[in-house]
């Protein structure tokens, strides 16, 4: 009889978590906010079971823009229990397939010294969230994304954590590294030939020197953008999926933002 009264117990424990799960939503929506005369169109997700304030995360895209593939990251992002948002770092939301045309647009931000202004316009509206803890906020961005949030915390962003998914990694200046914040994540492919060793060497050193908080994981036989399904489509040399390194570096990411967010 005890054992009977047990099992219902936990059949109903069962139930119960199941039916918790199966309300849980992650809501999405497009948000459109100004930036020096552009219209920018970014993207919010978050649990809608989840109550009381929750720490946020910005998430940058690839120089493809914000496709549905950084989309999906971000959804990923929220249903771990973050508000996630993704910053439109191009305007209007305007993507690409072309290479050409994704090096001119992300060039262009580069040239200009606009990584960090433009990811800091999305920062204001992730804060702006109802639900955000606005002292909890890490950011992560892949590729040109990851080039982004680490111009971010080279600003003196106050950021939690950063995290950079193979970037196009450069080092801080002088000034730059005595403003930094945030502890810095580095998940780099070991095959990337978009970033070259005395490169690294340089960003360890300035990083060191600015007694920066940092750590960098390197994945063995990855290239760039390793974490993207879809990366092997392009054909492009030195640009390919890697499935253990996109789940370990993930992984990674979870256990990083659990430690800085607190969440």
């Amino acid at each position: 009889m005890k054992l009977s009264a047990i099992g219902k117990a936990a059949a109903l424990a069962a139930s119960l978590l199941f039916a918790a799960a199966a309300h849980a939503k992650v809501v999405t929506k497009t948000i459109e906010y100004p930036y020096n005369g552009m219209t920018m169109k970014g993207f919010l997700a978050y649990d809608d079971t989840k109550t009381g304030a929750v720490p946020g995360v910005l998430v940058v895209h690839e120089w493809w823009g914000l496709t549905d593939y950084i989309k999906d990251r971000v959804k990923q992002v929220a249903s771990l229990g973050y508000v996630a948002f993704a910053p439109d770092m191009y305007g209007d939301g305007k993507t690409t397939d072309d290479p050409k045309q994704a090096g001119a647009w992300s060039g262009e931000v580069r040239k200009a010294g606009e990584l960090a202004p433009r990811a800091k316009a999305g920062l204001e509206v992730l804060l702006k969230q109802p639900h955000v803890s606005k002292d909890r906020i890490g950011a992560m961005g892949f590729c040109f994304g990851g080039s982004t949030v680490l111009a971010l915390a080279y600003s003196g962003a106050d950021l939690r954590g950063v995290v950079t998914f193979h970037g196009s990694l450069f080092p801080p200046d002088e000034t730059q590294r005595t403003r930094i914040k945030a502890p810095i994540a580095i998940l780099h492919g070991e095959k990337d030939p978009f970033v070259k060793p005395e490169t690294i060497a340089a960003v360890k050193e300035a990083l060191d020197a600015g007694h920066v908080d940092w750590y960098m994981v390197t994945y063995a036989n990855a290239v760039h953008a390793f974490t993207n399904p879809k990366a092997d489509d392009y054909h492009i040399p030195g640009i390919g999926y890697n499935e253990k390194a996109a789940k370990r570096s993930w992984d990674e990411m979870k256990h990083f933002f659990r430690v800085q967010l607190g969440h």
